[in-house]
């Protein structure tokens, strides 16, 4: 018996120096492989063979020479090998596994990486301090990579299995009332009148116009900045004359309104506005990459590419904007920076003292984002159904779109006003002595 199934076999053993067994087989390239493992036995030796040979057969065996290569090599190329991806997200993988994976796992060769590895390497993060957060992302990156290793064959399965590290729990965002917005609108543009100058030993004087005269603050400031913000706050709250840069505030209202990203607003065109037919076009949007460079590219998605109607209200804001800052080309950007540039995030905040705006209004930590946030909320609230919030927010998925419609609760409202009605029509049968009548079941 033992003879026919060796006389089957395409592969070997061979009984080594130290009275151990090895096996031997031809790889599907045609080259001959040794087991990594020997045996007591020969039985066991022979089983194992066995084994391999049917995971051959069947398109299952995992070279174990490929999976020698170290992840940092491995993940790289995986990177490189997907030209699909956004460059926002090409930089964040590669900042991913320069930060949080190479320093810990780049030197491991892909097939020693266990289950077991890959929970202490979380670990290992979140001990040092890394947010929850951002631990996900970067479990979510390695178990993609190796999720490729193992449908490339080079590993048997892929480790990561660890139940919830890949889910992100993000804080809720503020969602403004409209009132909010126009205010919010209205404060980005506000400019204190005064100036700052440096003094002896490195000191700032600061100087203002109040009531049409200028005056000098009494304080000595120890840096420019301190001095600045104080101008801004005594502007803001009226103890220093200002100014009203309307620049800004358009942008804030369409971007809210029409359920704009950063990256669409600041890319649009006069011509993509028509205030006639009161849309938007959502045609392409900058990406500012982490070393900084602009890229003008798609939408972040398919559905990206849309367009939005703008609610009345705004329109008289908007023909304003064209008619003070705006270029006369249709070509021309419809928010440029003050060069007639691309407006970047960075030159917005601080042109606008975003952060002090925001903390004043009693909004810390509000990021532009939220305005988006925003409109999404209105919008949901309107009650449209799934399909046509997903096309005003520029979804080509139903999940964030079924996100706010449950946050408004419109339809579950409405169930359970009517269910109340039907409640209170019970009590009122219930006096009159019909209740428990027999009803046809639907």
């Amino acid at each position: 018996m033992a003879n026919k199934d060796n006389h089957r076999r395409f592969g070997n053993i061979r009984k080594r120096e130290s009275g151990r067994y090895q096996i031997r087989y031809p790889a599907p390239d045609g080259r001959m492989r040794a087991g990594t493992d020997t045996y007591e036995r020969k039985s066991d030796a022979e089983r194992a063979l066995s084994l391999i040979e049917a995971q051959i057969i069947k398109g299952e065996w995992n070279d174990p020479e490929r999976g020698k290569i170290k992840l940092r090599d491995y993940a790289e190329t995986w990177i490189a090998q997907r030209p699909g991806l956004r460059p926002r997200t090409v930089d964040l993988y590669r900042w991913l596994l320069k930060k949080h994976i190479t320093p810990h796992l780049g030197n491991v060769q892909i097939a020693k990486i266990s289950t077991s590895t890959v929970r202490q390497w979380r670990a290992d993060l979140l001990g040092n301090g890394v947010s929850v957060s951002m631990a996900a992302k970067a479990y979510r990156l390695l178990r993609a990579v190796l999720m490729t290793a193992a449908e490339d064959r080079v590993i048997p399965h892929n480790p990561c299995r660890i139940r919830g590290a890949g889910d992100e729990h993000a804080q809720e965002r503020p969602v403004l009332t409209v009132s909010q917005v126009f205010e919010l609108a209205d404060r980005v543009g506000l400019r204190p009148i005064g100036n700052v100058r440096k003094i002896k030993d490195g000191a700032y004087r600061l100087r203002f116009q109040r009531h049409g005269a200028m005056r000098t603050h009494p304080e000595i400031f120890h840096t420019r900045a301190a001095a600045e913000r104080a101008l801004w706050k005594m502007a803001m709250e009226g103890k220093a004359d200002s100014t009203q840069d309307r620049r800004f505030r358009a942008m804030v209202l369409l971007a809210t309104f029409a359920s704009l990203r950063w990256g669409e607003v600041s890319a649009l065109r006069r011509m993509d506005v028509d205030l006639k037919a009161r849309t938007v076009r959502v045609r392409v949007a900058f990406v500012e990459r982490s070393a900084g460079g602009l890229v003008l590219g798609p939408p972040k998605s398919k559905a990206g590419r849309r367009t939005v109607g703008i609610p009345q209200s705004i329109v008289p804001v908007l023909q304003e904007h064209m008619n003070t800052y705006g270029q006369g080309e249709p070509g021309a950007l419809m928010f440029p920076a003050a060069k007639g540039g691309p407006m970047r995030r960075s030159g917005f905040n601080t042109r606008t003292r975003w952060v002090d705006v925001v903390t004043e209004m009693g909004l810390p930590g509000l990021h532009f984002h939220d305005l988006r946030h925003t409109g999404n909320m209105l919008a949901a609230e309107s009650g449209a159904g799934l399909k046509d919030l997903m096309a005003r927010m520029g979804h080509d998925n139903v999940r964030a779109a079924m996100i706010y419609q449950h946050a408004v609760r419109g339809a579950d409202e409405v169930i359970t006003n009517a269910i109340d009605r039907q409640l209170e029509a019970r009590d009122d049968d219930d006096d009159k002595g019909t209740s428990g009548a027999l009803v046809p079941a639907g």
